[in-house]
């Protein structure tokens, strides 16, 4: 209950600001769904929305229940260690429609829908192949892009509400597109056609839409996917520009949407593809960064409530790397093998910070820029600013084994939260002295949690 007061006291004070614009809203499918645009005096129009919500989540009006959600989790280490484990999960809805499944062994031989579209599978109005969209969650990429001509990918987006651990210490109420934070990276080509269909399974009984950055169009989609609880809106759109690419939920009041949690990653590669990694998929990362703003509930012991004003006044409690304060380290580190490339899909959700990304112990020797994929890379970089709403794509090499880092190198934010490991483990005998020796063995400094 202190959680929510603060959040509408929040949202009052930000909504009686003069110039809010009016509210208004078009339903498409779902047990509640209705052709009526809600439309009004501009401040009184979002006022009386954001009351009715207020209200609802402060139990003083009812609220319609939604169905239990259906979650989709990235697979557990137990899962990831069997023969042939994939390491993405498929976007549900489409069995038997749509032919053709993919993961991380395009080099054993498996079928990729993306190479070769199958001539009976089922296509779209313009004779595209229609493709399962296969959602990469973090630190987890999907497969590359390997086809020849304009394919019409289909990925389900469901937005939910869920508790995650943000740190040892706290929990939070996240808002989550999928089940995770941050939610499932896209992958598609550049001329592909890229179908988006938003479900909204809010237990708070909140909408929400998702405005794609890698998207030419209007509010980059947010219009045409937004959706009230129960109910699911599709919407096609061509990707014209190759890049990588922030999505997130830009609902009213939309600084608090990203906040708690509703972003995502979009990778739109150029004609031709990228030169793979030395293992396909297998060595490819997909780290994102963002802030949490809240303090300790008075409700409940160990949760943090979504603090406003802290978000106004930029001030994080925490700035993680996927979702969490120790997503990456001790118990979930990235690996790698000595002497592999690694490629890093790197974004920078915010809300508010800007990211000085930097890996401990490398040398990027490719950088993409603000996620520019047409131009040459920059190299020989050692650290790379990534606005928020942006993001980068970083490419470097393992020749020496041992433990690299992954930071904000803005650093205090590693007190925060902003630290992740890479593990490159030894391949045979040569330690590669020529490049990194000491006659001492190493001795990291007490009470150290970024050398190890």
């Amino acid at each position: 209950m202190q959680r929510a007061g603060r959040v509408v006291a929040g949202w009052g004070r930000l909504l009686a600001a003069p110039g809010s614009a009016a509210c208004t809203r078009s339903y498409s499918t779902g047990p509640n769904a209705s052709p009526v645009a809600q439309q009004g005096s501009p401040r009184l129009g979002r006022l009386a929305a954001v009351a009715a919500a207020a209200a609802a989540a402060l139990g003083l009006l009812p609220v319609a229940q939604a169905e239990p959600a259906r979650e989709q989790q990235p697979p557990s280490p137990e899962e990831l260690a069997k023969p042939g484990a994939t390491s993405i999960r498929m976007a549900e809805g489409l069995e038997g429609k749509l032919s053709g499944m993919y993961y991380h062994g395009a080099d054993k031989g498996e079928t990729n829908p993306y190479a070769h579209p199958d001539p009976r599978q089922q296509q779209d109005a313009h004779g595209l192949p229609l493709v399962r969209a296969q959602l990469g969650f973090a630190p987890a990429v999907p497969p590359p892009c390997t086809h020849k001509h304009p394919v019409h990918v289909v990925a389900e987006l469901e937005s939910v509400t869920k508790t995650l651990h943000i740190s040892p210490l706290h929990k939070y109420h996240c808002w989550t597109f999928n089940g995770t934070v941050p939610g499932p990276m896209i992958r598609c080509c550049v001329g592909d056609v890229l179908e988006v269909r938003h479900t909204n399974k809010d237990s708070d009984g909140i909408g929400h839409n998702i405005d794609l950055h890698c998207v030419t169009g209007p509010g980059g989609g947010a219009a045409v996917t937004y959706v009230e609880v129960d109910e699911t809106r599709t919407a096609t759109f061509k990707m014209l520009q190759p890049g990588v690419f922030i999505y997130h939920c830009a609902a009213a009041p939309l600084p608090t949407h990203v906040a708690n949690g509703m972003y995502g990653l979009v990778v739109v590669e150029p004609e031709g593809g990228l030169p793979h990694v030395d293992k396909v998929g297998a060595r490819e990362f997909y780290v994102l960064q963002s802030e949490f703003y809240g303090e300790d509930s008075e409700d409940t012991p160990g949760m943090l409530d979504y603090d406003y004003f802290k978000g106004l006044c930029e001030q994080p409690a925490y700035v993680v790397f996927n979702g969490a304060e120790g997503s990456m380290t001790e118990k979930a580190p990235l690996v790698a093998d000595q002497g592999d490339r690694v490629r890093i899909w790197f974004g920078n959700a915010g809300p508010n910070l800007v990211s000085s990304f930097h890996v401990i112990g490398a040398i990027f020797d490719k950088v993409y820029r603000d996620g520019d994929l047409i131009s040459p890379p920059a190299r020989g970089i050692q650290t790379v600013l990534v606005p928020a709403g942006g993001a980068t794509m970083v490419e470097f090499s393992v020749p020496v084994p041992g433990a690299l880092t992954l930071i904000d190198h803005s650093i205090f934010r590693t007190d925060k939260g902003a630290v992740g490991f890479l593990k490159v483990r030894p391949q045979g005998n040569d330690k590669r002295r020529d490049i990194f020796d000491s006659n001492e063995p190493p001795n990291p400094c007490p009470g150290c949690k970024m050398h190890n």
